[in-house]
């Protein structure tokens, strides 16, 4: 069985252009779906976050309206209940990653105000990608990728096809306007291949052993994608 890392949000808030700050931190479907699935298939997961900090969920994301209903509400409450691993998470910068299988990054707006920036979760994607083992990362999570620049301001993502959270998806959610910049902007200035399905559908782009989904609807299948490459 495997060994994947969850490298997740320590911010509980992101801070939008008027310098106020929207409280947020990671989506909770984007930790419970990968989470469930492969607790399931008898994997081991460890949580990483900058500081060890124990990672705040978007209450947005507990809402019956934005998760689907009372009953998955509900559901993924008791995921995020049950998850002892979200209550104990090791310090990004002692992670090692070849105690690893694969890494994944839920998102959540959190990563847009923190590892957009966090020069170890920098560090650790150039890592994984350089290993070849299994990357994934969904929805605004990708914002990590844009601390993984050189000094030139170069990546090793560059060229390669990803999704994530769309400029038209951050609009219909009222906060395209009030951000500081949006992912979809920034990727592009990173140097990948932006792609895109139909707002709030699942959609998913596999590149070589970089495993993206573009907004929390991805989420189950970019588990299911990430399962298949660990077998």
């Amino acid at each position: 069985m495997a060994r994947v890392l969850f490298v997740m949000t320590g911010a509980d808030h992101w801070t939008l252009n008027d310098g106020t700050r929207h409280p947020t931190g990671y989506w909770a479907e984007e930790f419970a779906a990968p989470y469930t699935a492969l607790k399931d298939a008898g994997h081991t997961i460890v949580v990483a976050t900058p500081g060890g900090v124990v990672p705040t969920v978007d209450q947005g994301s507990l809402n019956p309206d934005m998760a689907g209903g009372e009953e998955e509400a509900a559901k993924l409450a008791q995921v995020l209940e049950s998850a002892g691993e979200l209550r104990e998470p090791i310090v990004l910068t002692d992670v090692n990653l070849s105690d690893y299988d694969a890494v994944y990054y839920p998102g959540g707006h959190g990563p847009m105000e923190d590892l957009s920036h966090d020069a170890d979760s920098g560090a650790l994607l150039n890592a994984a990608l350089a290993s070849g083992k299994p990357l994934a990362v969904v929805c605004h999570a990708p914002a990590a990728l844009l601390a993984t620049r050189d000094e030139r301001g170069e990546s090793p993502f560059a060229g390669y096809r990803v999704t994530g959270f769309t400029n038209d998806e951050e609009n219909a959610v009222g906060l395209g306007q009030k951000a500081k910049w949006l992912l979809e902007d920034e990727l592009g200035k990173l140097g990948v291949a932006f792609e895109r399905g139909p707002d709030w559908q699942p959609y998913t782009v596999v590149d070589r052993t970089l495993y993206t989904g573009q907004n929390p609807a991805s989420a189950a299948p970019l588990a299911q994608e990430l399962l298949k490459a660990l077998k």
